[in-house]
């Protein structure tokens, strides 16, 4: 190995030019996705109203700073011809670095990247589940998706699914070839940057009412949501037109003349879609409801919010 001199140049995320840019945006915004997930648990945390925002943010400046030190350290440590080298086998680049760097105690390793996936499927899962959940309270999908298991309090139909669906894919993908396998995951990041893109727009939609109260709330609800969006959308954007050429891809194959991960991206986003409008044609409830705006008495506690109607049994 020949290590280097760290230089905090390798922060600069113009060093590269905009390719490399993109591409670290977009692994960013797949890293994160999940982490969230405390926001997604506000039902089912103590004092509701304050821990699962500040749980988001410290999991998000952990993360990062996880990321970043672990990155940099091995960068110089190993040095970037070694890093070249082994580039086919990046997934296992702690396995080889390990047992140098920590002799004996190279076990310490697979325990924490062992709970790192772990973790991470607990991520994966969570918020999904809770999406279905705060859905299927909505009409937006099948009444059976929120159902609450009697014992746990937890989602329990929609968690099955999501694990079920997962455990699928992962193994039907895995089969067909592992460097599919990871364009599927280059494509999973495709459509969180879009659904993350809605999110951001939609926050300060729907609390536009508060945006003026005051200049935390106008930065934290309105401006910092509407420029994240704009950040995720332009970085859609520039992914998709990379992600079209088949070179940018794990695989390195064309389908369709574009690249496996616009290509699947494309497909999941089109079946979405499609069930969206099956469900549609037989519940129209959430699509005949008009934009809401939040609540102010709502938010700030002067008033209580109604029961849900499938908390009392009530018509989907």
């Amino acid at each position: 190995m020949d290590s280097i001199n760290p230089s905090f140049s390798w922060l600069n995320p113009f060093g590269e030019g905009g390719a490399a840019l993109t591409g670290g945006l977009l692994l960013g915004v797949f890293a994160y996705w999940g982490w969230e997930s405390a926001v997604n648990l506000s039902e089912e945390t103590t004092d509701s109203a304050n821990t699962p925002g500040k749980a988001a943010i410290a999991s998000t400046l952990i993360l990062l700073i996880t990321y970043v030190a672990v990155a940099y350290a091995v960068v110089a440590y190993a040095g970037t011809n070694f890093l070249a080298e082994n580039s086919g086998e990046e997934e296992y680049i702690f396995a080889l670095l390990s047992t140098e760097v920590m002799g004996g105690w190279d076990w310490v390793v697979l325990v924490a990247v062992a709970t790192a996936a772990i973790a991470s499927t607990q991520t994966t899962i969570l918020p999904a589940s809770r999406t279905g959940l705060s859905m299927a309270r909505r009409s937006a999908l099948p009444r059976h998706y929120g159902h609450i298991h009697p014992r746990f309090r937890t989602p329990d139909v929609s968690t099955w699914w999501v694990a079920g669906i997962s455990i699928v894919w992962y193994v039907v993908v895995g089969r067909i070839s592992e460097n599919a396998l990871f364009d599927t995951l280059t494509a999973l990041s495709l459509l969180i940057a879009f659904y993350y893109s809605l999110t951001g727009i939609a926050c300060a939609v729907y609390y536009r009412r508060h945006l003026t109260e005051s200049a935390k709330s106008f930065l934290l609800i309105g401006l910092g949501p509407l420029i994240g969006a704009a950040m995720l959308i332009w970085l859609l954007i520039e992914s998709v037109f990379d992600l079209a050429d088949p070179e940018n891809s794990y695989s390195g194959q064309a389908w369709f003349g574009l690249g496996p991960p616009l290509v699947i991206g494309i497909g999941v986003f089109v079946l979405g879609v499609v069930l969206m409008f099956v469900w549609r044609s037989q519940n129209k409830r959430f699509w005949e409801e008009r934009p809401s705006v939040a609540n102010p008495d709502l938010v700030h506690g002067i008033a209580t919010a109604k029961p849900d109607p499938l908390d009392e049994g009530g018509p989907a």
